[in-house]
């Protein structure tokens, strides 16, 4: 058996609820394998009355979860260049020591993550993206940014999120993780429920300040 959470949106803050759900895990590295083990999660969700849900990864089987995810999930950076959300994470961080490797920007979304310079490190301080300056906490602060921002740029994707009443990803662990696409695609409904998604994905300040409100009404997702 294991745990994994569903993300509900939600119209006030923190905009995602999270329900942990138990089910059975079918062990294994193949991507059937997932897929046995993201059905039992949505059945056992069903019981709990959590439908209709929607995976997001590239592990799933609905082509519009395969879209969202961070590896395939684009949006156009500030100087035009077309980057996946995943490389633009990846190419983003600044090390304690310095460490900043913006050519991953250029990167294959799995090479970027498992580039031997940025991988398993934990020690980053904050964030460039184009000279743009993002704090390191909240943790998933500029993840859930570069998510939002790409589905902004891509309504048609967005709107078709309506009518979920949540969302997983199969290969998030709150126990090895934090930033998760499937908590990213819950907000934007939520947002968009509580009628800030365009306030919101306006500025970093704004973003900033609906976080600081998240992390007042709910301390334990950061």
């Amino acid at each position: 058996m294991a745990s994994r959470p569903v993300f509900l949106p939600h119209s006030t803050a923190p905009f995602v609820h999270e329900q942990v759900v138990t089910f059975k895990w079918h062990a294994g590295m193949a991507r059937s394998q997932a897929q046995k083990s993201i059905e039992e999660l949505h059945v056992s969700a069903g019981d709990l009355g959590l439908l209709p849900l929607l995976e997001i990864s590239s592990k799933g089987s609905n082509p519009l979860g395969i879209k969202l995810s961070a590896f395939n999930l684009t949006f156009r950076a500030p100087d035009e260049t077309v980057l996946s959300v995943e490389s633009a994470y990846q190419g983003s961080k600044v090390f304690r020591n310095g460490d900043h490797y913006p050519d991953l920007y250029r990167a294959g979304s799995r090479d970027a993550k498992l580039d031997e310079r940025v991988k398993g490190r934990s020690d980053i301080t904050h964030f460039d993206f184009f000279g743009e300056r993002w704090p390191g906490q909240p943790m998933t602060a500029f993840y859930d940014w570069l998510y939002l921002q790409a589905l902004a740029q891509h309504p048609d994707l967005l709107g078709q999120l309506d009518g979920y009443a949540g969302f997983t990803d199969i290969a998030f662990n709150p126990q090895k993780s934090a930033a998760c696409q499937a908590r990213c695609a819950a907000m934007s409904q939520g947002l968009r429920a509580a009628g800030m998604w365009e306030e919101v994905v306006r500025s970093q300040a704004a973003f900033l300040q609906v976080l600081a409100a998240r992390r007042t009404a709910q301390p334990s997702l950061f």
